[in-house]
C-alpha cells in the first residue's frame, strides 16, 4: 500500500481505531466505548479481507474465492463461540451461530443487492448454484432443528445420554456433509459454480497481487479481525445492560453482525463492482459454512471446552426465523438477477425478525 494511498481519505483510516481499543481495553473505559471501538476498528479489517479474496479470486475462481472468503471472514465468529462456550455460555453461542445465519442470507445478500443494484439497473449470476446453496441451506436449516425438537418433546430440564449422543451423531453427519459439498463445488462439479461473466473480475485497470501477498495480507487480517472480536464479545454483554437490551439479542444481533462482518461488507464491496457471483458466493457460503462446519465443530469442541457438552437445542423463535429466511432466500434469488428492490426485501425481513426476537422472553 503506497503512501498517496494512506493519505487519501478512505475507510483504512478505521485502522486508528484499533490502537485505541486496545488502550481503552487495557485503561478499563466504558463497555460501550469499547465495544462500537472494536466494532468500527473491524471495518477496515473486513475491507482488507474482501480486497486479498478478490485478488486471490483471479487465481482461483469465485467459487473457491467465496469460499476462502467465507472460510476466513467467519474466523471471528468461530473465535466469539469458543470464547463463549468456554465460558458456558451456552444460549449466547446459539443466538450467535443462529444470527450470523440470519446475517448472511437476509443482511449481508439483501445490502449487496441494494448498493449493486443502486449502480446497475439489473444483475445477473448462475441460478444452478444459487439452487446448490439454497437445497444446502434448507437441508442445514431441518439438520439444525432435529435436536431442537428433539429436547421440546422429551422436555427434559436436563439433556438425557440419548439427547446428547444424538447431538454428537447429528454433528458428525452435518462435518461429513460439509466435507462432500466441498469435495462437489471444487472437485467433481465446479462448472455448476462458474460466474455468470456479468462483471469479470475487474482486475485490468489494478495492478494484480502475487498469490503470496493475497495469502500473507488475508492470514494477518484474519488474525487481527479475531483480535478485536474478542475484544468485542468482552463488552458486548455489558453494553447490553447499558443499551437495555437481553444477552440472547445481544448474541443474535450484536455479536452475529460484528463477528461477520469481514465477509458481509465483502459480499456488498463485490456486489458493488458487479461480481454477483462472487458476493453471493460470499454470502451464501458463509451461512453455510456456518451450519455444516462452525455448528456441528462447536458440539464437538464442547466436549472438550467448557463445563458441559452444547446441543444444539434452538429457541422456537430462532427455527421459525432461520425457516423463513431460507425460504424466502430462496424465492427472492431463485431467479438469477438481482436488482435493488430485492435488497429491500431481504432488509426489511431482518429487521422484522430482529424486533421479533428483541421481544421475545429471554426464558
Amino acid at each position: 500500500m503506497s503512501m498517496k494511498t494512506l493519505l487519501k481519505p478512505s475507510i483504512y483510516w478505521l485502522f486508528a481505531f484499533v490502537p485505541v481499543t486496545i488502550i481503552m481495553e487495557f485503561g478499563h473505559a466504558s463497555a460501550p466505548l469499547i465495544f462500537f471501538s472494536a466494532a468500527l476498528s473491524i471495518i477496515p479489517i473486513a475491507r482488507l479481507i474482501g480486497d486479498s479474496t478478490e485478488q486471490l479470486a483471479t487465481y482461483t475462481g469465485d467459487a473457491v474465492g467465496g469460499l476462502l472468503n467465507a472460510t476466513f471472514g467467519n474466523l471471528p465468529e468461530l473465535i466469539i463461540v469458543i470464547i463463549a462456550l468456554k465460558a458456558g455460555l451456552h444460549q449466547m453461542v446459539l443466538g450467535s451461530l443462529a444470527g450470523a445465519i440470519l446475517a448472511n442470507l437476509l443482511m449481508a445478500m439483501g445490502v449487496s443487492f441494494l448498493v449493486g443494484g443502486s449502480k446497475f439497473h439489473n444483475q445477473d449470476y448462475n441460478v444452478t448454484s444459487i439452487r446448490v446453496y439454497s437445497s444446502m441451506m434448507l437441508i442445514a436449516v431441518i439438520s439444525l432443528a432435529i435436536p431442537s425438537g428433539f429436547h421440546i418433546l422429551t422436555t427434559d430440564a436436563v439433556p438425557s445420554e440419548n439427547e446428547n449422543l444424538l447431538n454428537i451423531l447429528v454433528a458428525v453427519v452435518l462435518l461429513a456433509g460439509y466435507v462432500l459439498y466441498l469435495f462437489f463445488m471444487i472437485k467433481t462439479h465446479p462448472d455448476f459454480f462458474k460466474s455468470e461473466g456479468g462483471g469479470g473480475h475487474g482486475g485490468d485497470h489494478e495492478k494484480r497481487w502475487s498469490v503470496t501477498r493475497a495469502l500473507i495480507t488475508l492470514l494477518v487480517a484474519s488474525v487481527m479481525a479475531a483480535f478485536m472480536s474478542e475484544m468485542l464479545v468482552g463488552a458486548a454483554e455489558e453494553t447490553g445492560k447499558v443499551l437495555g437490551m437481553s444477552s440472547v439479542f445481544i448474541g443474535v444481533i450484536f455479536l452475529a453482525v460484528i463477528g461477520g462482518a469481514a465477509e458481509s461488507i465483502s459480499a456488498v464491496s463485490m456486489a458493488a463492482k458487479n461480481k454477483m457471483d462472487l458476493s453471493i458466493g460470499i454470502a451464501l457460503g458463509s451461512s453455510i459454512q456456518i451450519a455444516l462446519f462452525i455448528a456441528p465443530l462447536v458440539v464437538i469442541l464442547s466436549i472438550f471446552i467448557g463445563p458441559e457438552q452444547l446441543n444444539l437445542t434452538f429457541p422456537r423463535g430462532l427455527i421459525v426465523a432461520l425457516f423463513l429466511s431460507v425460504i424466502l432466500a430462496a424465492l427472492v434469488a431463485g431467479d438469477g438477477r438481482s436488482n435493488w428492490y430485492k435488497g429491500v426485501q431481504l432488509i426489511m425481513i431482518y429487521v422484522i425478525m430482529g424486533m421479533m426476537l428483541y421481544f421475545i422472553p429471554t426464558a
